[in-house]
């Protein structure tokens, strides 16, 4: 076993974490868990063999293993490991991870967070699974992307692009600046958008500063003119300009409007 196919759109239910020593009574140990995942995030060299299927331990590798998989270790001496054992939702978007695969730069990230969830369980529990479950997020994309032609989702420079321009709807932004950021050229850029959003880099920024400010008006008491700033549109006459457009009435009156039923704010 190779991959495996995990569903992390809901949070896991865990069920054990902790810091785990082997080797100690034994250079081989040969178990599985009927329930549960295992997730190792290891500090040691062995060999570990999952259902016939041998990967090659040392510090710095993590490991998800499903349930009822029938694990062999060969230890080579006392071997400590962080682990989480847990249950994961069967339910959202699969995704395939490695078995076993490196840390790499996450390495600090992935064991700050298990020790954190490690210092948590007796106490908080929900705070414990809360880490584990960020710690999952980072372990299913340290996988190097495939190639764009197999790849599902947009290309790198679009998801580089719609990062930067969420992370400061607030300030001025332009198409070449944002292109910058995502380290392709404006055409460039301008293409690979329209592909995967079917819309402009122009449009999109509008579209999405409009959501916050829709967002804001409804669910706080924030000033009409602190929104304003806040979305990136300064000037009150602009903003009221462009609530009119893209929302159908002024701000002020997105204000007193009920929420639709079916309405979800972006």
């Amino acid at each position: 076993m190779r991959e495996v196919m995990v569903c992390l759109d809901e949070p896991p239910v865990v069920a054990n974490v902790g810091v785990g020593i082997h080797g100690s009574a034994g250079h081989t140990d040969v178990f599985r868990l009927p329930d549960l995942w295992q997730l190792h995030l290891y500090r040691y060299e062995a060999d570990l063999t999952v259902d016939g299927t041998p990967h090659t331990i040392r510090p710095g590798r993590i490991s998800l293993v499903p349930p009822a998989t029938t694990v062999r270790y060969r230890y080579r001496g006392r071997s400590e490991h962080l682990y989480a054992h847990l249950r994961l939702p069967t339910g959202g978007e699969p995704r395939s991870v490695p078995v076993m695969q490196d840390a790499g730069p996450e390495l600090p990230a992935l064991s700050a967070l298990m020790l954190q969830a490690v210092a948590a369980w007796p106490s908080t529990p929900v705070r414990a699974a809360a880490e584990v479950w960020a710690a999952l997020w980072r372990v299913a994309h340290l996988t190097a992307p495939a190639p764009q032609e197999a790849r599902s989702g947009p290309h790198p420079a679009v998801t580089a692009a719609i990062s930067h321009i969420e992370s400061r709807l607030a300030d001025p932004l332009t198409v070449p600046g944002v292109a910058r950021s995502a380290g392709v050229s404006h055409n460039h850029l301008t293409r690979l958008f329209r592909a995967a959003t079917g819309d402009t880099v122009v449009a999109y920024i509008r579209q999405r500063r409009l959501e916050r400010a829709r967002h804001l008006l409804r669910e706080s008491t924030l000033s009409v003119s602190a929104i304003a700033a806040m979305v990136g549109i300064p000037d009150l006459q602009a903003f009221n300009k462009a609530c009119r457009r893209e929302l159908g009435a002024s701000p002020r009156a997105v204000r007193g409007a009920q929420r639709s039923p079916g309405f979800e704010d972006g």
